[in-house]
């Protein structure tokens, strides 16, 4: 075998980039939460067929993206970063897009509205965690200056400047849910049990597309720590 064969073989391809390219999926399926809320506020079926659509699609074309990654990491003796840490932060990634089609279903499924106390802030919630998954992807599309620089230097602390963003919009994600919460339980004795029950379940799964980006983050602060 040539050197530059058993190299190459040796070191595997780099899974970085699929990696990226399965986040950014993740992030335009996502962004469709915001037309299915405005759709669900105006109650404009199209918009929320659409975005429903879209939303289901975009999970489907993520998890077509992860098998690949997964079936293809490099067999190799080294890779760029701990298998275990990559497959972690594709996980995390994953359950963003599937927590969209959750949602996408529940609403659908349901007929879902909102009481219009909530709607301005329940738009500002989901508007708010779409950032937390955009912050995410921006994250993620550093790996490559990390792995350049070794995980040291000035690289490192612009990657935990944005993490430390990425924690900061999800703990505001967190007070609006709070808030939100709040809302629907003054609400309760004016709405159906069944309504009331899934709308915290809703307000909950749009929480949990912001946890998850933040959990992505986590991941790659735990890989800079190491």
């Amino acid at each position: 075998m040539a050197t530059g064969s058993y190299m190459a073989g040796l070191f595997g391809r780099s899974p970085i980039s699929p990696l990226q390219g399965h986040m950014y999926c993740v992030y335009k399926s996502i962004q469709n939460l915001c037309t299915l809320f405005e759709g669900v506020v105006e109650i404009n079926q199209d918009k929320i067929t659409t975005a429903s659509e879209a939303l289901v699609k975009g999970e489907h074309e993520a998890d077509i993206l992860k098998k690949e990654l997964r079936n293809n990491l490099p067999k190799g003796m080294f890779m760029p970063i701990d298998r275990r840490d990559l497959l972690d932060v594709l996980l995390m990634q994953d359950q963003i897009a599937n927590q969209g089609k959750s949602i996408a279903r529940l609403i659908t499924g349901r007929k879902m509205t909102l009481p219009a106390e909530m709607q301005t802030l329940f738009l500002e919630f989901v508007d708010k965690s779409v950032v937390t998954v955009r912050w995410a992807l921006d994250v993620i599309n550093e790996l490559d200056e990390l792995l350049e620089s070794g995980f040291r230097g000035r690289e490192v602390d612009h990657v935990e400047s944005m993490l430390t963003k990425l924690g900061a919009i999800e703990t505001e994600v967190d007070g609006i849910q709070n808030k939100l919460k709040g809302i629907l339980y003054e609400l309760e004795d004016d709405l159906r049990a069944t309504d009331v029950m899934f709308t915290y379940r809703l307000i909950d799964w749009v929480g949990r597309v912001a946890d998850n980006a933040e959990k992505v983050g986590s991941r790659l602060q735990l890989m800079l720590a190491r």
